[in-house]
């Protein structure tokens, strides 16, 4: 049996969705220990974030901050509910409209959560503008691929 003849743009390693994809893993394990300490998983801090720039959003204000659905934000938003971080009530002039707010404890979670960015930062042996950039360009290639779907 021969061995299949290796083209270079197939391989693993030269493939930009894979360097992306096993970093978002990484980053994900790396947050996950300050993660815990705050009662938290990843998912529910990028919707902790939303809601510590901006209070008193809905779900579907949350939803496409997150590029993600409202069906598949809702069970995570009511799991921070029950954990008494938010509160969740439909508006009444629009009951289909779902209104999000922080509770006290969840104002208090984003003081625990400060230091979390210099972790990364430190974490990551980059300088602070070599982490702006990188971010930059990463966005500007997000932007690029939301035009095609």
């Amino acid at each position: 049996m021969t061995k299949p003849r290796s083209c270079p743009a197939l391989q693993l390693d030269n493939q930009l969705c894979f360097a992306l994809h096993s970093t978002s893993l990484l980053m994900t394990r790396v947050y996950k220990p300050m993660l815990q300490e705050i009662g938290l998983t990843y998912p529910q801090y990028l919707a902790m974030l939303v809601l510590w720039e901006g209070d008193g959003i809905t779900v579907s204000e949350i939803s496409a901050r997150l590029l993600t659905d409202p069906g598949s934000v809702t069970p995570l938003l009511k799991r921070l509910e029950t954990e008494g971080l938010i509160t969740r009530t439909r508006r009444s002039d629009d009951e289909r409209v779902v209104e999000l707010r922080l509770t006290d404890r969840g104002r208090a979670l984003q003081a625990k959560a400060e230091c979390f960015p210099t972790n990364i930062l430190s974490a990551s042996h980059q300088t602070p503008e070599q982490i702006a950039a990188l971010k930059d360009q990463i966005v500007a290639l997000r932007e690029a691929l939301q035009k095609l779907v």
